[in-house]
């Protein structure tokens, strides 16, 4: 081995490398303040083996992106643990980094001799802060891409060259493959490239001057080892330890993929980037615009810190330069607390925040469920999605009206303004609530409980109007709870129904009509539906007679079909079927539903037919079987 050793000496000198690398003089002796900066270049290297493997897998476009991120992490052996290490060491290298700083400020290490390696050490914090938002954007999906719009606007309002600095950063006028592509670019190719020249050039200015030390006489002087080696790897595996086990038990988050047609409220940028989006959102920052809030604040800043080695020359410059840091380190931290409280206390943030957590999770049981994910991307399966997409379009265009299980079909209150205090007070429904449409509930609720039923219709304003004008003596045709025929019906059967002696009449009629669906996830019992079928045609019970369903609705029962003429009465024909369903929404004033006394919109104008088709798909619950809870509650299971 010493002859090995030797040869491998002649040739390349590494003891003398190795003695100019180890045998640094440290005055008063090892320090653990003295570990930072060796835990940063540590987290790099990390980030860059890791970075590494991920790029193994990573395909950089707008159908790929998502997709490969999602098979790192559920797919490749160890790929959640490695991309979760790389997520977590992104961001324990700001934190190094703002303790190195603030380390560096107050030992007085960027007092000459040693400007340059302090404005050195400055440009490597802006190339970490460079890596940071880009590698927002490569998962691309919702949280990464509505978060990075901000970044890039923040670019383009850069005085004088704003707008070709964006489309340069962009990849063009337009947000989209381009931008990916050169995000991609930038976080694994210019700025690892960028970071590693200057990072060398910053040891080598650093091994130049040495250790600053603030009180040589604290110790012995030592050699960098074996002392200060061994509380550096002591920290570095300290940094390991955290990244690992936040990797481990916590894991890199992905939402669902991006989508530039749906709206994402839930967007926000790193922790350690929350400072200056609160910072933006202050009124008085507003009104001086973008450019002052991000460009001018930050740049005054920045040139301050840029300038303290010439500061720490005149008399209590260096104390300045000091209580400087620590003030800037407090108004971080307070801005970055508030946005956080406010968030936390923000009813709309948080149930975008539930949402996106749901669709993060319905995401992944579409890609494992039998279609996989098709040539067209993964957020085509969302798009496609009625699970997904139906409780949207509920809340988009029926909640005004209509509630689902008491919100508005995403979890959410229907609220109002209260004109007197001014605050979001519950809203009235005024229709009937559909969150158990076509169960057995629901027919349950309509056959013995009508008026009740539809109570929510006397909250609207169109049927105040029409009852005052049909109480003057007008013929207004309008949909009365508690004066209609079905009114009338119910409470004249109610009794009958509801002897003990036709309980299992009442069952098996109910039965019946939840048939009428053809729903798969209702199903019932082929001999209950024949009994049901019989008393909603002639009436008859075993205790009793009530007034037969087919009395009034002639299509009971029936194949549905498109006609001309009603009679009068909602056609029950195949009643709550897709089929049904779809031709009511398209226009429940038809003459086979509400007719002249409809008041409710019609659809099919509205909605497109990819539209229409999530929405009742929804309601007849026909997508794939979720562990999310299926009411469109916007809480979802554990992850």
């Amino acid at each position: 081995m010493k002859r090995l050793l030797d040869w491998l000496d002649h040739r390349i000198g590494y003891r003398k490398i190795l003695d100019e690398a180890l045998f640094e003089p440290i005055p008063g002796g090892a320090r653990w303040r003295y570990v930072w900066g060796s835990t940063l270049v540590f987290t790099f290297m990390l980030q860059l083996i890791t970075g590494i493997f991920l790029w193994m897998a990573y395909s950089p476009s707008r159908q790929t992106a998502w997709e490969s991120v999602y098979y790192i992490q559920e797919h490749m052996v160890m790929g959640r643990v490695v991309r979760g290490m790389h997520h977590y060491a992104a961001q324990a290298m700001v934190v190094l980094m703002a303790i190195h700083l603030m380390q560096v400020i107050i030992d007085g290490a960027y007092k000459a001799p040693r400007e340059v390696n302090f404005w050195l050490g400055l440009i490597l914090m802006q190339i970490v802060l460079g890596l940071a938002l880009s590698g927002y954007l490569l998962p691309w999906d919702q949280k990464g891409y509505y978060a990075t719009q901000v970044s890039t606007k923040i670019v383009g309002a850069t005085p004088l060259i704003g707008e070709q600095l964006q489309i340069l950063v962009q990849g063009g006028k337009k947000y989209g493959h381009h931008t990916l592509t050169r995000f991609f670019a930038m976080h694994a190719g210019v700025f690892p490239g960028l970071l590693m020249l200057f990072l060398t050039l910053h040891l080598a200015v650093f091994r130049r001057h040495g250790i600053t030390v603030r009180d040589p006489r604290h110790g012995a002087d030592t050699t960098f080892w074996p002392d200060q080696v061994l509380r550096d790897a002591v920290a570095c595996l300290g940094v390991l330890a955290v990244v690992l086990a936040l990797a481990v038990f916590r894991g890199a988050e992905l939402n669902a993929p991006a989508d530039p047609s749906e709206p994402f409220s839930a967007a926000r940028p790193e922790w350690y980037f929350l400072f200056l989006f609160r910072f933006l959102r202050f009124e008085i920052v507003e009104h001086f615009g973008l450019a002052f809030g991000a460009i001018y604040v930050p740049g005054l800043v920045l040139t301050i810190i840029f300038l303290m080695p010439l500061i720490a020359r005149l008399k209590g410059g260096h104390t300045f330069n000091v209580a400087f840091m620590w003030l800037m380190a407090l108004v971080t931290a307070g801005l970055t607390g508030l946005a956080l409280y406010e968030d936390a206390h923000d009813p709309d943030y948080q149930a975008a925040v539930a949402q996106a957590h749901r669709d993060a999770i319905r995401i992944r049981e579409l890609a494992e469920g039998p279609n996989r994910i098709p040539v067209s991307g993964a957020v085509t399966l969302l798009r496609n999605d009625p699970f997904t997409q139906g409780p949207k379009l509920f809340a988009k265009h029926c909640a005004a009206c209509h509630r689902y299980n008491g919100h508005n079909g995403l979890g959410q209150p229907v609220t109002t303004i209260d004109p007197q205090t001014q605050r979001p007070v519950p809203a009235p429904a005024t229709a009937a609530d559909l969150g158990n449409f076509g169960t057995p509930e629901w027919f349950r609720s309509l056959l013995l409980d009508y008026s009740n039923h539809f109570a929510p219709l006397k909250n609207a304003e169109w049927y105040r109007e029409a009852k005052k004008r049909a109480e003057a003596g007008e013929d207004v045709a309008f949909l009365d709870p508690d004066e209609s025929e079905m009114a009338e019906w119910s409470r004249a059967n109610r009794e009958t129904l509801l002897k003990p002696e036709n309980a299992e009449a009442l069952r098996s009629l109910i039965a019946f009509l939840v048939s009428l669906s053809g729903r798969k996830d209702l199903p019932v019992d082929p001999q209950q539906v024949a009994a049901g079928r019989e008393i909603a045609l002639n009436g008859e019970l075993p205790a009793g007679q009530m007034d037969a369903c087919a009395d009034c609705h002639d299509t009971i029962g029936e194949p549905f079909e498109i006609v001309e003429e009603g009679s009068g009465y909602p056609s029950l024909a195949e009643y709550g079927s897709q089929k049904w369903l779809r031709h009511f929404l398209s226009d429940p004033g038809h003459p086979m539903f509400y007719g002249e006394k409809n008041r409710m919109p019609a659809y099919g104008r509205k909605l497109t037919p990819h539209q229409l088709d999530m929405l009742v798909r929804w309601l007849t619950h026909d997508y794939l079987p979720s562990r999310l809870e299926a009411s469109g509650d916007a809480g979802a299971a554990d992850d």
